[in-house]
């Protein structure tokens, strides 16, 4: 049958928006419970929760183990960590513990116990209103070891955060004393303890303001007492300027560590005593990466010695490496792009992974056979995949001749077709972090554009992590500036090879990438229109108002406290508001802790008395990060219909977003 012609844009396709928006979101915080594996899934339709899965050993059909409306997420620096641990027992089934969002206590459960009542709270309520937060636990003996999070008033930085002892037999449900504190609070982030293999040390990582994560972090080493105490915890690795990303131990007792002491994320064995460190696999790759939440994990040791990891430049793939040799063989299959979540059980690796065919998914890696295969919230494709775009990895080039890397998506379509001489319109897309970076896979809310005539072009400009520490550092001081320029480098350039159509370009990206679409918009006439997402517009206002983890980002992506307001008055949106002239759409969370609404009142406020075309949708109940159906549903279909106004095309299947000056 030969292909429809049609105007781009206005192309019929199948990928609504509520289908996007329920498949949304991937699983995370992959465990084993002896040799089961656990994860964590999103639930959209059902209020944006996150459900806790199990799947038996036996292979048999995976099963969410606790009911709405229970939510197994942590709020620990407000964007959560590892909010789960569980242990086999040789009777009445596992034990597991876990955070419940609404109220942030730890719970314990027993599924399989008979009679077993529902979750019993571990930890008390606080008097603040989830003042009182868990994360990144570890079972050990008759005690939760975990990160403690204690707001201790009324702003967001009033807190302070320390390892913590928490009894499994309930007396600190209702006692706050009852919590034994295994460190002091001299260092403002931790990440739980990796207790080694004999149960004699504990190694975990800790940094301070005004560095992030990123910047540097240091190894501490305790030794364990009889008692259950840590006994003078040193540093034994990293400082100012190394960060490492992950600490864990090997089945034989080795420290292990992932350090960017060389410009790139690499494994290490680290000597306990002298914090003498060897490189095991030395590469210009990256073997981790930003450690936003505690909890995460590039690499996991196997009991024979290897050791799994993530690795690779922009994208990571899974690979099994010889820490005695260096060798290092990566895993067959389709999946490109891993997230740092991995677990071990004997021969077995878990993590999870996608691919630009298919969405995140939990994958087995047999390391005896070779073999891996989708165990867990495995991928049906909800419509001919013959509507899923084809993304291209490509290095551009933007001023003095710097690098850009980026992944373009044309619009594409299995029977329609636009006229030989017309371009596409683009969007192009700033991920937020800005620490952070996006990997070519599956997204039905890139497919939902491209498969309607909208090309996509994800922009991992100067800053982003997956390609050393020289990339990441560009971005220093410079935020509001190289991000802007790197994204505008890519949409110039497709518009000047003809790929795009240089009177139909918009820019969109959601927190640190709202930001670099506002900051655009003020920066240069080259797009038509925006989406801006719960973004930052407000260099002061964000240092003043965010949460604790970001409160000193700005010193790092913007410069001194000293240099602040100079900087903020020639970068911030809400400065140079009059300089905007394009349409744009803001979508904004009422409770978002991270980039809160005042941010967006002052934005809206500056343009009050001009006459630029502009809607503003506020969602009450999200936070920073859209996580309920209806909102996604809202926010596409908003964003859809700014595009079809602003660039002229016939979309009569999407409510019409007003816009009004």
């Amino acid at each position: 049958m030969a292909a429809v012609t049609l105007p781009y844009g206005s192309w019929p396709s199948p990928i609504g928006a509520g289908l996007a928006a329920s498949l949304d979101g991937r699983p995370e915080y992959v465990g084993t419970v002896g040799p089961e594996v656990w994860w964590t899934e999103p639930r959209p339709q059902e209020g944006g929760r996150r459900a806790l899965v199990r799947r038996p050993a036996d292979g048999g059909p995976e099963a969410t183990v606790l009911p709405a409306p229970w939510n197994v997420r942590s709020r620990v620096t407000e964007y959560g960590g590892s909010p789960w641990a569980g242990a086999e027992r040789p009777a009445d089934g596992p034990l597991v513990v876990f955070v419940h969002f609404t109220d942030q206590r730890l719970y314990a459960y027993e599924p399989d116990a008979p009679g077993a009542p529902g979750p019993r709270p571990l930890t008390p309520l606080s008097v603040v209103g989830g003042g009182l937060r868990w994360a990144d636990p570890v079972l050990r003996g008759g005690e939760v070891w975990c990160v403690l999070e204690e707001f201790t008033g009324p702003a967001p930085t009033d807190v302070r955060r320390v390892l913590a002892a928490v009894p499994l037999d309930g007396s600190a449900a209702e006692d706050r004393s009852a919590v034994r504190e295994l460190t002091d609070d001299r260092h403002r982030f931790t990440t739980g303890p990796r207790i080694s293999p004999d149960g004699r040390r504990a190694a975990w990582l800790v940094w301070d303001h005004p560095r992030m994560p990123w910047d540097g972090t240091e190894l501490r080493l305790a030794e364990i007492t009889s008692d259950g105490t840590l006994s003078e915890p040193r540093t034994v690795l990293g400082g100012a300027d190394e960060a490492i990303a992950q600490v864990d131990w090997t089945a034989g007792g080795a420290l292990l560590a992932v350090s960017d002491r060389s410009g790139w994320w690499n494994p290490y064995r680290v000597d306990p005593e002298t914090g003498g460190a060897v490189n095991l696999c030395p590469r210009e790759e990256e073997f981790g990466g930003p450690l936003w939440k505690p909890g995460l994990r590039w690499l996991a040791p196997l009991p024979e010695g290897l050791v799994a990891v993530l690795h690779g430049q922009g994208s990571s793939v899974l690979g099994i490496l010889d820490p005695d040799s260096g060798d290092l063989v990566d895993a067959a299959g389709p999946w490109t792009a891993w997230q740092p979540t991995l677990a071990v059980s004997g021969t077995r690796v878990y993590g999870v992974a996608a691919s630009p065919r298919s969405a995140y998914e939990v994958v087995e890696l047999d390391t005896a056979s070779g073999h891996a295969r989708v165990v867990g919230a495995q991928g049906v494709d909800p419509v001919d995949p013959a509507y899923y775009p084809e993304p291209q990895s490509r290095t551009f080039l933007g001023p003095d001749n710097r690098e850009i890397h980026a992944h373009v998506y044309p619009p594409h379509h299995p029977a329609v077709r636009a006229a030989a001489d017309e371009l596409p319109p683009y969007a192009v897309w700033a991920h937020g972090g800005p620490t952070d970076h996006v990997p070519p896979v599956l997204d039905l809310h890139i497919a939902y554009f491209t498969s309607r005539g909208i090309g996509v072009v994800e922009v991992n400009y100067g800053g982003s992590t997956g390609y050393g520490r020289a990339y990441r550092e560009r971005l220093r001081e410079q935020w509001g500036v190289v991000d802007v320029e790197d994204c505008a480098a890519v949409a110039r350039a497709l518009a000047a090879e003809g790929t795009a159509d240089p009177d139909r370009l918009a820019i969109r990206g959601g927190s640190a990438g709202g930001w670099t679409a506002a900051a655009s918009l003020a920066a240069t006439d080259l797009y038509a229109c925006a989406a801006i997402i719960y973004p930052v517009l407000d260099l002061l206002g964000f240092a003043e108002e965010t949460h604790d983890l970001e409160s000193r980002y700005i010193d790092g992506l913007a410069g001194p406290p000293q240099t602040l307001a100079v900087r903020g008055r020639e970068r911030s949106p809400v400065a140079r508001a009059d300089r905007i002239t394009a349409p744009f759409v803001l979508l904004q969370g009422l409770d978002d802790p991270v980039c809160p609404p005042a941010q967006a009142g002052r934005f809206l406020a500056a343009l009050r008395g001009r006459s630029v075309p502009h809607a503003y949708v506020a969602f009450e109940g999200e936070g920073h990060g859209f996580r309920r159906a209806d909102t996604m549903i809202r926010a596409l279909e908003a964003e859809l219909s700014l595009y079809a106004q602003v660039f002229g095309l016939d979309r009569p299947d999407v409510p019409r977003l007003d816009l009004h000056p």
